[in-house]
């Protein structure tokens, strides 16, 4: 099930110079959906750094983002004359002056870039270098509508504004608002039209038909009801009643039908969002409905889902055009609005629970799409220290700091907030899959079975490099063979079953990671499990401690398990152990380097030798 943020175009700032990057990072904190790629050597803190411009560029396009190179227009036209593929095809793409003087949309002014660049403009107080022909002269674009209106015809625009351009005067249909204050020649004799409807009407060359985004789609079906069924009742709907689908506002339903995955389906055939009311507010619209009923009304709380929903949706002085319509399992009705309706803006969206590993907390160690999930996030919940790592991608997300030691508290919030239908990320370092928040959050949904509201939620969880990767990525490959992890908190763990399992993994001689090895309550465990792994495997296997991994405070060493020294081990710090046949190398610049042999250099050796060469994957 795809979701709203998985959907956005993102607007990529492309920088390759400090001075460029310092504006684009200005401009990005002010508009939406913006991420900042920074070449390599020449900027910091970017969220992404690249090393090939050209072939950053092209990639970005081909991506189809939003691209916005800071830097000389020569730059963007060598990257990309050759991928060009039509006026209508291609993503939007602006030119910025590192010095901030000039703003020159090159592609899509039509689909995004001139709407973009005056938002650019307006920011530093500039003009932006419009060279599209109608917005010129006429000071509007004609196939790129404001948010509620699609242009049902693109196909006969070009030659319609040629005639406009030809001095040809125009009539506007008084519906088309936003044209009001345009430069249009307007004339009520004119043999060149505007029309404004909600209904599937042909253009032509002389006729632009404007679909306004007024009519709400009310839905409700049987719990597990197929997506093939309620599209498809849906669309014959629209057919029937010769309704234009591009003027469907949104989905809605009653909150019950939250986690339907028909209903999200069906908004996503139609471009829109799914929203969602509770009974009691479709409820309010019983006196309007044309099928009320006192079985949907035992079941569900309210006389109709369906036309409810559409009312619920529309607003005031709105009216339900098409009554309640059935298949076998479903049903649909729909309204129409006095006006076009942003239709993510009514109701309530199904909540989403973003559970995100931020790495060790470095930005260079942290995943695209992490950082993705933040910044479209409503609200962010986390350990403060954790919120701390991720400030630079903070903007107007509501932030819920906890303490060290409340997990169940937060991600209590964070569950709380997502069945309020926020978009909530919960941070958590590492890997939130290992030793963190996912599975209490998976728990606590599970053993709350009275809040059937936290079971309809969106649950993404999203990984990130956890400790014991990246000890071992510093200190070369200890987990290059079979390895599991030991958490030594006995906090919600029986020190006896802990002591088993170190047991069981030291006579498995796998490399053992070690996470909360010691606290300031727990200094002992660790010890005692030194103690043990010393039965089983020599004295001087190697053992890597990482502290503070990825922070400007980190340290790795490398020591044996004779000499390691729980004393200097806290909270922050994960003990990787080797196997019996983990081994140490001193490189040229006499860093020591662990790795622990699969067996492909052995291998590699007999063949050579003469053996049958490796077949098989190992």
């Amino acid at each position: 099930m795809s979701s709203d943020r998985s959907k956005q175009a993102k607007i990529a700032w492309v920088c390759l110079t400090r001075n460029g990057y310092v504006l684009a990072r200005k401009l990005a904190t002010q508009i939406p959906n913006s991420v900042v790629y920074g070449k390599a050597g020449r900027t910091c803190n970017a969220d992404f750094e690249f090393d090939d411009t050209i072939n950053c560029i092209q990639t970005l396009f081909n991506q189809r983002q939003i691209i916005v190179g800071v830097c000389a227009t020569g730059i963007l036209i060598r990257a990309l004359g050759h991928l060009l593929a039509g006026k209508t095809q291609d993503s939007p793409v602006i030119a910025l002056a590192e010095n901030g003087a000039n703003v020159v949309p090159l592609l899509g002014g039509h689909h995004g870039a001139n709407k973009l660049a005056k938002n650019i403009a307006a920011l530093l107080n500039i003009n932006a270098s419009i060279t599209t022909a109608s917005e010129n002269r006429f000071g509007v674009s004609l196939d790129d509508p404001p948010v509620g209106w699609v242009l049902a015809n693109p196909k006969n625009h070009k030659a319609f504004v040629a005639s406009l351009l030809e001095e040809n005067a125009v009539r506007i249909d008084q519906n088309v608002s936003w044209l009001t204050n345009s430069e249009l020649p307007v004339s009520e004799t004119a043999s060149l039209e505007i029309v404004s409807t909600h209904k599937r009407v042909e253009g032509s060359n002389h006729r632009l038909i404007y679909n306004s985004k007024t009519l709400t789609i009310g839905v409700g079906c049987e719990r597990g009801t197929s997506s093939e069924e309620l599209v498809a009742l849906v669309e014959q709907t629209l057919q029937a009643h010769a309704l234009a689908a591009e003027s469907v506002a949104g989905v809605y339903s009653i909150d019950l039908k939250e986690d339907e995955a028909a209903v999200h389906t069906l908004a996503d055939q139609l471009n829109v969002a799914a929203r969602f009311f509770s009974a009691v507010e479709l409820e309010t619209h019983a006196d309007k409905l044309k099928n009320p009923s006192d079985i949907v009304f035992k079941e569900t709380g309210c006389h109709g889902v369906a036309e409810g929903a559409a009312l619920a949706a529309a607003g005031e002085n709105s009216k339900l055009i098409v009554e309640k319509s059935k298949s076998k399992r479903a049903t649909c009705a729909i309204a129409l609005t006095t006006s076009p309706l942003a239709g993510n803006t009514v109701g309530k969206p199904r909540g989403q629970l973003l559970v995100v590993g931020i790495g060790p907390g470095n930005i260079d160690w942290r995943t695209p799409a992490a950082s993705n999930a933040i910044t479209c996030a409503t609200d962010i919940v986390g350990y403060s220290l954790y919120l701390d790592l991720v400030e630079d991608l903070v903007d107007k997300q509501h932030c819920h700091r906890f303490d060290l030691g409340k997990e169940t508290a937060r991600v209590q919030k964070a569950i709380e907030l997502a069945a309020m239908g926020k978009t909530v990320a919960l941070i958590c370092s590492g890997d939130p899959g290992i030793y963190a928040m996912a599975t209490l959050v998976f728990e606590l949904i599970n053993h709350k079975s009275g809040q059937i509201a936290w079971k309809r939620i969106e649950i993404e969880v999203i990984p990130g490099i956890s400790a014991l990767q990246t000890a071992a990525a510093k200190s070369g490959a200890p987990l290059g063979h079979d390895f599991c992890a030991i958490s030594l908190s006995d906090l919600l763990t029986p020190w006896e079953t802990i002591q088993q399992r170190v047991k069981a993994a030291a006579e498995g001689d796998f490399v053992i990671a070690f996470y909360n090895p010691v606290s300031k309550q727990r200094h002992w465990q660790l010890g005692k499990a030194r103690q043990i792994l010393l039965q089983h495997r020599p004295a001087n296997t190697p053992v890597v401690v990482g502290r503070n991994l990825g922070r400007d405070s980190e340290s790795v060493s490398v020591t044996t398990l004779e000499l390691l020294n729980p004393a200097k081990i806290d909270m922050l710090t994960v003990v990787l152990v080797g196997a019996s046949n983990t081994q140490t190398m001193e490189l040229g610049n006499r860093l020591v380097q662990t790795y622990t042999p699969r067996g492909y250099a052995k291998k590699s050796m007999q063949t050579s030798a003469g053996d049958k060469p490796l077949t098989q994957a190992l």
